[in-house]
């Protein structure tokens, strides 16, 4: 799997647990969007895509089917978005 293009978005109220958006192109073909960052108390973290289902959880629409495709995505993303804050530094 390839992991090509990702943009983020910072969230207007940054006071709260979620700091951005991101938008993932996957093998340059297959694009997921609305992954959110936020932060933990071990730092940042990714949660993927999700609605709200009839009895009031939430379910993911779009998500990796191993622990090593989560890896992989949540260290791209999070390195894009290291380096997205080092900017505005």
């Amino acid at each position: 799997m390839k992991i090509g293009d990702i943009r983020i978005r910072e969230v207007r109220n940054p006071e709260g647990k979620l700091k951005a958006v991101a938008s993932v192109t996957i093998d340059d073909c297959f694009v997921v969007h609305d992954i959110k960052i936020f932060e933990r108390e071990e730092g940042f973290a990714i949660a993927m895509p999700s609605r709200k289902t009839s009895d009031g959880k939430y379910k993911d629409i779009a998500h990796p089917l191993n622990t090593e495709t989560r890896e992989l995505l949540q260290d791209a993303i999070l390195t894009e978005y290291s380096r997205l804050l080092a900017e505005k530094d």
